[in-house]
């Protein structure tokens, strides 16, 4: 059951706004505050890598780490919440959007959250860790990524039976990939087979788009982490909507 048309979602993300609207600054607040441990924290107490300082190395990791907390997390948690416990879903689906309709507005929704990887990047810009005008190319950047995280985390939301599950993801999914994707340290310094491993991560690509136009930096095989990320939208977004319409209509 795909989008009835390509505004209908609209309304979704509309509603879901004016929903956060009332927690913004509480949840903003929230979603910085574990990326800014680790970029004035951490980033502080080492030297130099790759040539630059290492608090101008981890601030695009850390960008890049927070979208893909910030819109799992909204794909998962809420999502799950507006879906089986609030079922506001249902309410929605006797209007005329479909169930389509109702998921990607959820997914467009989530990468919205994501205005903290758009502060660490400004914050790390005026501190003089990340180079301007350069930097703007990472803002389509993060907004891809989120799609790309929250379309993967809406498939974990289809087959969660409760809010214990989506534990497993973080744990399992999460963060290997925060370990492996090149965020804290170079992906050079992982063993050979850690390194294939890390071809396959969503935010290992992101990590190789957002640090270069951070540190104004060419991008190397630019059209093949751009073509991962799309894959990562696409492919879960049609999969979750088939095991939600199995969900759903049961």
């Amino acid at each position: 059951m795909l989008p009835a048309n390509a505004t209908h979602w609209m309304s979704v993300w509309r509603r879901n706004y004016l929903v956060w609207k009332k927690l913004a600054i509480a949840s903003m607040i929230g979603n910085l505050a574990d990326p800014m441990i680790y970029l004035f924290g951490l980033g502080l107490m080492v030297g130099h890598v790759e040539g630059v300082s290492y608090i101008a190395f981890l601030a695009a990791g850390t960008t890049a780490s927070s979208v893909m907390m910030s819109s799992s997390f909204e794909a998962m948690y809420s999502g799950f919440s507006r879906m089986h416990v609030q079922c506001t879903w249902e309410a929605i689906m006797h209007t005329p959007l479909t169930l389509g309709d109702i998921v990607l507005g959820e997914i467009v929704w989530a990468p919205s959250k994501s205005v903290s990887g758009v502060a660490i990047m400004i914050v790390a810009g005026a501190l003089g860790y990340a180079s301007f005008p350069s930097m703007l190319i990472a803002i389509p950047v993060i907004v891809l990524t989120g799609l790309a995280f929250a379309s993967t985390a809406m498939v974990i939301t289809a087959i969660a039976p409760s809010y214990d599950f989506f534990m497993f993801y973080q744990t399992l999914a999460l963060t290997p990939m925060l370990l492996l994707s090149g965020v804290f340290f170079p992906v050079t310094q992982l063993p050979n087979i850690a390194r294939h491993v890390t071809q396959v991560l969503l935010l290992y690509h992101a990590v190789e788009l957002m640090r270069p136009a951070m540190l104004a930096r060419p991008v190397d095989a630019l059209m093949l982490h751009v073509a991962v990320l799309i894959a990562y939208v696409i492919v879960p977004f049609l999969l979750c909507v088939w095991l939600f319409r199995r969900r759903m209509m049961k």
